[in-house]
């Protein structure tokens, strides 16, 4: 899921994050974090809606769903 693991960076970077920060919003270890944005794993799918209200995005947005299919 190399989509996710770059989305998820950026977005962090762009709300001008730490993984640490974003860890400590989501519950979550920071190692947890950057094995999220390597694509080592994935947040349990129940995450998905916080962090697309972090980041003022789509859950779609966050998946890289396009739309238009």
């Amino acid at each position: 899921m190399t989509y996710f693991n770059e989305k998820i960076k950026k977005l962090r970077k762009q709300k001008d994050m730490t993984q640490e920060q974003l860890a400590e919003y989501m519950c979550v270890s920071p190692q947890a974090i950057s094995r999220w944005e390597t694509g080592v794993t994935c947040p349990d799918i129940s995450a998905l809606p916080q962090l697309a209200e972090l980041f003022g995005v789509t859950v779609d947005e966050l998946l890289g769903v396009d739309e238009k299919e």
